[in-house]
């Protein structure tokens, strides 16, 4: 089961960034997903809200896909007991803020779910990898305003962390931290 809670996260952190869905709202619809915390088959699956921004394929078209920035950080999760779990070897996604991806975020931020993304969003969303201790360095990103997410495998199999989403900004060139944890 640990495979597929890894997989279901690489996969909707990707997805999810590209249009900012909760990674709990997502996981709804991936199968042997009803075990993470939160997502009981007996709670109601609500209905997806449509997108009132159109995918704004100007916007997107403008945007470079590679840059000199680097954005740079630690993915934690704390637990209710006090405990922090670190991101070992966990995905964490990277995508511009444009008023398309603001608007997901909002609905996600806010507990309701969100239609999937356009796929041509998805091109412009970067994925890198935590070391064991949760740390993470993205390199050629761009300057710009970006959504920076990931989730955390908590202990014991108990499931996924909460999405944790922090939006930060970055010049050519430029470095900046970011403390993913929730």
């Amino acid at each position: 089961m640990r495979y597929w809670q890894q997989m279901a996260g690489i996969g909707l952190l990707a997805l999810g960034l590209g249009g900012c869905e909760s990674v709990q709202r997502m996981a709804q619809n991936i199968p042997g997903a009803g075990h993470i915390p939160g997502l009981s088959s007996q709670r109601p699956v609500e209905a997806t809200v449509p997108r009132q921004v159109p995918f704004p394929a100007d916007t997107y078209a403008a945007l470079p896909r590679t840059g000199t920035a680097t954005i740079k950080g630690r993915l934690a999760y704390q637990l209710t007991s006090g405990q922090t779990v670190y991101g070992d070897h966990e995905k964490v996604s990277i995508a511009p803020a444009t008023e398309y991806s603001a608007e997901a975020a909002d609905k996600a931020l806010a507990g309701q779910r969100v239609e999937p993304a356009d796929p041509r969003a998805q091109a412009y969303t970067h994925v890198i990898t935590t070391d064991a201790n949760g740390y993470f360095t993205a390199t050629g990103i761009p300057a710009g305003t970006f959504y920076v997410a990931g989730t955390v495998a908590l202990p014991d199999g108990q499931g996924r962390s909460p999405f944790i989403l922090k939006q930060v900004r970055v010049k050519d060139g430029g470095s900046v931290r970011v403390d993913l944890s929730r």
